[in-house]
């Protein structure tokens, strides 16, 4: 199973590195069933690969030109309070068991994996129907939609692990008027601040597994680079659609799993 895992890490990375998001979201589900991580452990290591890895992908693409700074950091303020706040006071405060009716219990990994399902279903779906959202011309920033947009990404991030590209990239090209092209290495720039930065609450709260953790990010920061250097002959939006497929099929599973 870890020789799966190994190779789904790869495969997150190069989806990060083609589309800006969506694969990120796969990575605690692979280190909870491939790696039997413990969720709170696997969204704390998430955060890291997914921060790692995106910051690499920032610096390819900037190369291109293709980060914008401002807007990204319009967004990543809020989220980066929202995450760390997160890790560091909500995450370790959720009990181990939260409701026990009769037969039925419902645990702190229920409750994550649960949300974290459900998530994924909603993304998944709304990628498949929609395919890749067009730019349009560049106008003002609407800060009032960023920001809070920026907070509910942070909380997400900080409670599950995940990047939060699923939402950055679309508010990104809608309300920042990015072309798809620069809001891709905008939105690797949000996620690997966000990422990082919430991560930091974990260092404060968990021992972390630094030759475990610095070997799978490798292995995500290699896929990362495969994505960027194909992401000039592969089109990006076939390639969404797949990924919404897969996760939506990752979705349902999870939630059945863990609370059916």
């Amino acid at each position: 199973m870890e020789i799966a895992g190994y190779l789904a890490l790869v495969g997150v990375g190069i989806m990060l590195g083609i589309t800006g998001g969506g694969g990120s979201i796969l990575s605690v589900p692979i280190l909870v069933y491939l790696f039997s991580l413990d969720v709170v452990m696997a969204s704390a290591y998430s955060l890291f690969v997914v921060g790692i890895t995106s910051m690499v992908g920032t610096v390819l693409k900037q190369k291109e030109s293709l980060v914008d700074v401002g807007a990204g950091l319009t967004f990543a303020v809020p989220s980066i309070i929202a995450a760390f706040s997160t890790r560091k006071w909500v995450v370790g405060a959720i009990p181990d068991l939260i409701l026990h009716v009769g037969t039925f219990q419902l645990t702190k990994r229920g409750l994550l994996l649960g949300i974290l399902a459900f998530v994924i279903i909603v993304v998944s779906v709304r990628t498949i129907l929609n395919g890749r959202t067009s730019g349009g011309i560049r106008g003002p920033l609407k800060t009032n939609v960023l920001i809070p947009m920026g907070l509910i990404t942070g909380v997400l991030a900080g409670l599950l692990g995940v990047g939060g590209g699923f939402l950055i990239l679309p508010a990104l090209v809608v309300f920042a008027r990015i072309p798809f092209e620069s809001a891709v290495g905008t939105t690797l720039f949000v996620i690997a601040l966000n990422s990082l930065l919430g991560f930091l609450g974990d260092l404060l709260n968990y021992a972390i597994n630094w030759t475990f953790l610095l070997s799978i990010t490798a292995l995500s920061i290699a896929g990362v680079c495969l994505g960027i250097l194909s992401n000039k002959i592969v089109p990006a939006q076939p390639l969404q659609k797949s990924l919404g497929w897969i996760t939506l099929t990752l979705g349902i599973w999870i939630l059945v799993n863990e609370l059916l």
